[in-house]
């Protein structure tokens, strides 16, 4: 194995990291936001808002992420109205073609994952809550949405990774992020084991710190559970 091309070429796709990061970023910050709208009225009881969130999601969970990057990237462009709009010079971008089309997809996801968190809430809690005067946004701030929070964050740190992992898609339209480069690469160089194995150690040490990220953030946030009573330790 040529230990020299290996490392030219894992520093080569090096360089794409920040984009393939960016990438991540912005698709799970606007996806987590997108979802939390879109739980708030799942649950909402509002038979209206409640079906256009049933409809969103089974929309962007019933179908590949793939088609609806390809729909984005070259659907949007076709309609007259968009191409005329103050959205056309963002919009004809491909990495906010690609941001858009993850942060979409992701938002379905995220938001099946928060509703089972608040599902996962104890009625007992909020009970308790309502009898100390609690109501409102301040019940869901101080008793809901950290209980929820909790309970879904397992679940919720995998769907973190599989975004990391579906930038890969990016390249498809255009973006050179990590597997981009490494498609450019190949076609030049005609090493596709050499290539692909640097990219996947690549994806492997991005995944693995985002792992260790969700995991300090669930100890940190169960760390109460762990708590030994004074009665225990006497």
């Amino acid at each position: 194995m040529d230990l020299a091309f290996l490392s030219s070429t894992l520093v080569t796709l090096l360089k794409a990291v920040p984009t393939s990061l960016l990438l991540f970023s912005l698709s799970v910050l606007c996806g987590g936001l997108l979802s939390l709208v879109i739980v708030a009225m799942r649950v909402s009881g509002n038979w209206l808002l409640s079906g256009i969130a049933r409809a969103y999601i089974f929309v962007f969970r019933g179908s590949p992420l793939l088609i609806q990057m390809f729909l984005v990237f070259y659907g949007l462009g076709q309609f007259g109205v968009i191409r005329t709009s103050f959205l056309w010079p963002f919009l004809r971008e491909p990495l906010v073609c690609a941001v858009l089309s993850l942060a979409l997809c992701t938002a379905g996801y995220t938001a099946e994952i928060f509703r089972g968190g608040i599902r996962a809430v104890s009625p007992k809690e909020i009970e308790a809550a309502r009898s100390v005067g609690m109501s409102g946004f301040l019940l869901v701030r101080r008793i809901i949405a950290p209980i929820a929070f909790r309970h879904a964050l397992p679940a919720y740190s995998t769907e973190i990774v599989l975004m990391m992992k579906s930038t890969a898609l990016a390249s498809l339209v255009t973006v050179w992020e990590v597997t981009g480069v490494a498609q450019r690469l190949i076609s030049q160089t005609y090493r596709t084991m050499e290539v692909f194995l640097c990219a996947a150690l690549i994806y492997l040490v991005l995944n693995f710190l985002i792992l260790q990220a969700m995991g300090l953030l669930e100890y940190s946030l169960t760390r109460h559970r762990r708590a030994v009573p004074a009665a225990v330790k006497a």
